[in-house]
Formats: structure tokens, C-alpha cells, sequence
């Protein structure tokens, strides 16, 4: 048994925040049916062709789900959904602002009609308010919510490199919808839960807030650096590599100035007594630990890192990360098939005793068609005639 072994997810789903959560879903046993447009499919499908000719961004979200095709506009497409939801214990979608509605299938409508049914709306502003209607998309909703401007160099703001405000709105709506099956499980009725991407991607943002709210200035962009923390970030060996470290409490001033620099006296150094006076006179406690890396090979910098409890890390590329040794000691690749052939694939984070993760298959477009039609009662002839007329 897997904790949602008998659960069914039904997901009108596009791009990366739903298939996200539903992915996260059918990990731990969820039957996820995927809706996609004939003929087109989830636009996620069509980012790039890097993985033998496959999207990197939809082999990542959609392992182990089923694909089924259908023009959810379609007269004749109300009595599959209709047939469908009749067995769906969980509904998600992310399409564009009032889209479900015009589909009939508004939170309020859906939850008249199947009482015990959790509906998931996923949007990039929420249900109210000026920005509702707006369309949003990551790099969006990372300026809006602020972090472009802290993200980067003094010189340039960047976005973060991944979907960050998709992950977070995924992983709020992946949680919320646990929380909702257990509100079921103690009053025998569903719910409704909207997730917004603005406001997920606003609860990242908490430190900043408050540093930049009642500190009174906003945390200046400092690349790989900490705005609020020194020592903190990156510096380079005497060989040419990069050493990450990371200083958060004076015992560990103390231990770096002593073992890992080999200068106890800085650690009384009135400009640097303190974590705040060090991030005030940065420049000058870079420049006094980057005199001493230049003169060490980077193998030594990281053995008195390590002998002295200094948290640090290799700056590793995207390839390296694959390679990782602690994640082959841990056995956290896997293998799933996708249309093109097998991939590796990362188990989810979680591990929970006694539970394997689902790790099927990335679905071809329309896979599972004909097989939840017919399960649903649709005759094989019905089923071509559709096909025929670009219903599924």
C-alpha cells in the first residue's frame, strides 16, 4: 500500500505549477489522468526536444500519469467529464483566468454537483482583486513579488534560474490538497483551495520583507553572497577554484580566524567583532581571507574547512550535480521509461519508511485514451467517431 493508493486526480493541467503538484501526487500512488488537447497536448511538451527529442520540462512533471486526450470545449465532451468526475476524488487546474468557468467547471458548480470532491485552482494572482485576470508567468511573478530585485549583481537583476514561483505554488497546492484528503477523511466532505502564485512565491520572500520593511533598506542584490551574513558565499583558492562557505555564529568566527585562516587575532578585530559589523566592513574581511586562500591549494582550503565544523561546498556544475557522490551512496536515482527510452530520474525528496515511490512512465500524448474511455463505458465506435472530428 502507498499513502494515496485508491486516490484519483483528475487535472486540466499546463506547464509547470499543476503538473508539479499532481506529479508529487501520483509519487506517492494518486491515479493522475492528465487532460491535454488533441493533437497538441500540454504546451510544456513543446519547450525544447533535449531529452532524445522529448521536453526536459515534461519528462521532469509528468512521470507516472495517464494522458488523455480531449477538447474540453466540445459539446460532447460534458459526458466524459461528467463520467469522469463521477469517479475523481481530487480535481486540479491551472488554465487561464476564468477558463474553468466557461468551461462549467467553476469550484462552486463542481462542488454542488460532487459534494465529497476536493477542487485545486491554481492561478497567477488569485480568485479577487485588480490582478486577477492578468496572465503570469514565472519570470512575472518573480519581479512582482520582488525578487528579481534582489536577485543578481549590484550591477544587474536576474531571475532565479528555475520556475521558483511555479515550484512554490506546486508545493502549496501539493501540500494543501494532503490536507484537504484529511479533512475528508474526518468530515466526509471536500473542499475548495486555491493556490496563487503571487502569494506562495510572497511567503519565500518573509526575510526580505522584514529586513527590507523594518530595517529600512531593502537587501542589496550580492550575488552568491548573503545581503545579511559574512563570511558567506564564494571564494577562490590559490589554484583557481571556488570554495562556498558559509560562517552563522561567532563560535564559528572564532574556529575560521583560528584553524581555517590561521589569524586568531582577527576574531577581537573591532571591525569584524560581530555579524553585522563584518557584513559593514565586508570588503575588508574578504579582502583579508582572500589573502590567505590565494596562498593554499584548494584541497587544503577545504580540509581546515572541514576540521575546523566550517560549512562549505564545491561549485559544482549542472552535469556534476548528476554525479554527485552523496546522492549515488544514498541510491536516489532511478529509472523510468519515457516514449524515447529510459531516463534517470531523482526519488522524491521525502522518504518515508516502508514506502516505495511510484516512478512510471512519462505518458505519449493520448496514451491512456481509448483505455479510460472504454472504462468509463464509451464503446470503441463512439470512441473513433470522436477521434474522427478531433474530440480526443
Amino acid at each position: 500500500m502507498r499513502p494515496l493508493d485508491g486516490v484519483t486526480v483528475l487535472s486540466l493541467e499546463q506547464a509547470v505549477a499543476a503538473p508539479f503538484t499532481t506529479r508529487q501526487l501520483a509519487d506517492l500512488g494518486a491515479r493522475v489522468i492528465k487532460i491535454e488537447r488533441p493533437g497538441v497536448g500540454d504546451f510544456a511538451r513543446g519547450y525544447d526536444t533535449t531529452v532524445r527529442g522529448l521536453s526536459s520540462h515534461f519528462v521532469w512533471l509528468n512521470r507516472s500519469k495517464e494522458s488523455l486526450t480531449l477538447d474540453v470545449k466540445h459539446p460532447d465532451a460534458r459526458e466524459v467529464l461528467r463520467r469522469l468526475l463521477d469517479g475523481t476524488d481530487v480535481f486540479v487546474q491551472n488554465l487561464t483566468p476564468g477558463a474553468s468557468a466557461r468551461l462549467g467547471l467553476s469550484a462552486t458548480v463542481l462542488r454542488e454537483a460532487h459534494p465529497r470532491l476536493i477542487v485545486c485552482e491554481i492561478s497567477g494572482y488569485g480568485s479577487s482583486g485588480p490582478y486577477r485576470d492578468r496572465k503570469a508567468y514565472d519570470l512575472l511573478i518573480q519581479a512582482e513579488a520582488g525578487l528579481v530585485s534582489i536577485t543578481g549583481t549590484a550591477n544587474e537583476p536576474v531571475k532565479v534560474a528555475i520556475s521558483v514561483a511555479d515550484i512554490a505554488a506546486g508545493m502549496y497546492a501539493y501540500s494543501g490538497i494532503l490536507t484537504a484528503l484529511l479533512m475528508r477523511h474526518q468530515t466526509g466532505a471536500g473542499t475548495v483551495l486555491e493556490v496563487s502564485m503571487l502569494e506562495a512565491l510572497g511567503e519565500w520572500m518573509g526575510y526580505p520583507v522584514y529586513y527590507g520593511t523594518d530595517g529600512g533598506a531593502e537587501p542589496p542584490r550580492t550575488g552568491a553572497r548573503h545581503a545579511a551574513i559574512a563570511p558567506y558565499g564564494p571564494f577562490a583558492g590559490g589554484d583557481g577554484e571556488v570554495v562556498y562557505l558559509g560562517v552563522q555564529n561567532e563560535r564559528e568566527w572564532q574556529a575560521f580566524c583560528a584553524q581555517v585562516l590561521g589569524r586568531p587575532e582577527l576574531a577581537g578585530d573591532r571591525r569584524f567583532a560581530s555579524n553585522g559589523s563584518r557584513v559593514a566592513h565586508r570588503a575588508a574581511l574578504d579582502a583579508e581571507i582572500e589573502g590567505v586562500f590565494g596562498r593554499l591549494p584548494t584541497s587544503e582550503i577545504l580540509e581546515r574547512l572541514a576540521l575546523a565544523r566550517i560549512a562549505n561546498a564545491r561549485l559544482r556544475t549542472v552535469r556534476q550535480f548528476v554525479d554527485h557522490p552523496q546522492l549515488a551512496a544514498r541510491g536516489r536515482w532511478h529509472e523510468v521509461e519515457t516514449p524515447a527510452g529510459p531516463v534517470r530520474a531523482l526519488a522524491p525528496p521525502a522518504t518515508i519508511d516502508g514506502v516505495e515511490p511510484v516512478m512510471g512512465p512519462i505518458p505519449s500524448l493520448g496514451a491512456h485514451t481509448d483505455a479510460i474511455l472504454a472504462e468509463l463505458g464509451f464503446d470503441p465506435a463512439t470512441i473513433e467517431g470522436w477521434r474522427e472530428v478531433g474530440v480526443v
